[in-house]
């Protein structure tokens, strides 16, 4: 039971991991954008320039800010609202991952400085990288990417016979 739990949990985290893996640069690379005008560009300017702990702070600060987003998700679910609550719920995981993106290339420089951080970083990224090349190995991700690729031939195949 207790394997069964174990692996549940670690499939679940592992499609978290994917998620993640599929928006942080793309999304990065959107708030980057955002970071050419002026006043995200000073903001950018001083989060870079912040002291090792307070860098810490910044990065983990949108996980506490969107926990209020994700309760009014939840009330929505509870009041009948699913599908608003789901649509909150997701835009709220675009948003983090996005904020948390960017500002983890704008602090991380100055986390490395934290000899614990420092430590655990590579484990930690070491971990995620396995975890994802295992899951990407699998036959049912396989079998999903070879579904992929047929359904973009096929719509590739419809629009060239559209003329």
């Amino acid at each position: 039971m207790r394997s069964l739990v174990r692996r549940f949990f670690v499939a679940v985290f592992a499609l978290l991991l994917l998620f993640e893996e599929w928006g942080w640069e793309p999304l990065a690379a959107l708030l980057a954008r955002l970071g050419r005008l002026p006043f995200f560009a000073w903001l950018e300017r001083r989060i870079r320039a912040l002291p090792p702990y307070a860098a810490l702070a910044a990065f983990f600060a949108p996980a506490l800010l969107l926990v209020p987003i994700k309760l009014a998700a939840l009330w929505f679910i509870a009041q009948g609202h699913g599908g608003w609550g789901l649509a909150v719920l997701v835009a709220a995981k675009i948003a983090g991952t996005a904020l948390v993106a960017r500002l983890f290339a704008l602090t991380q420089p100055t986390l490395m400085q934290l000899a614990w951080f420092a430590r655990w970083y590579p484990r930690w990224k070491g971990w995620k990288d396995r975890v994802i090349a295992e899951v990407k190995g699998s036959p049912g991700w396989q079998a999903v990417q070879r579904a992929k690729a047929a359904a973009a031939a096929q719509w590739a195949q419809f629009r060239k016979n559209l003329g």
